[in-house]
């Protein structure tokens, strides 16, 4: 990496790749929900991050680049979080806690990056690109309230209240 152009391009492909991740962990995260408004939620942000996808990929023919994801070890790690939650919790209520929990890591890894994108963008000038970029990242900031809502409404107190493990 030479210049700014080649460190945005490579910053870039990871939040590609984690996007397409969501992709695939969001369904999951559905279906293993117990709670309604929590499975809403994770299922209207599989079509908001649809959407960001196809954003990316307008940025990556904006800035003339191959729309390419590269793996992001950060990504990688939070999905190994949510999967753990998902094999190893049983109980729905505490499942719930930790699936809230998981999905705001990839939330937040989200918004990070994005925020980092979009000042890129706006030094190197590319005006079309921070409107898309800036899009998304207020959907994710979204999203990231929408969870802390449903945790603080009602998920972590249901989860609170199961009783402690016994130890043995």
């Amino acid at each position: 990496m030479q210049s700014m152009d080649d460190l945005f391009y490579a910053l870039l492909q990871g939040v590609y790749f984690a996007e397409k991740e969501q992709l695939k962990l969001l369904p999951m995260l559905a279906q293993k929900s117990a709670n309604e408004t929590l499975k809403l939620a994770f299922r209207d942000h599989e079509d908001e991050t649809s959407e960001q996808v196809e954003r990316l990929e307008q940025v990556f023919e904006i800035m003339g680049k191959e729309a390419r994801a590269k793996t992001s070890a950060a990504m990688v790690a939070i999905i190994a979080e949510a999967q753990y939650v998902i094999d190893q919790i049983d109980d729905a209520a505490v499942r719930d806690a930790g699936l809230v929990a998981a999905a705001q890591a990839a939330e937040h890894y989200e918004i990070a990056r994005y925020a980092t994108l979009l000042g890129w963008a706006e030094h190197l000038g590319e005006d079309e690109v921070v409107d898309l970029l800036s899009e998304s990242l207020e959907e994710e900031r979204h999203a990231d309230e929408l969870l802390s809502s449903i945790a603080e409404g009602g998920v972590n107190a249901s989860a609170s209240e199961r009783p402690a493990a016994v130890k043995v």
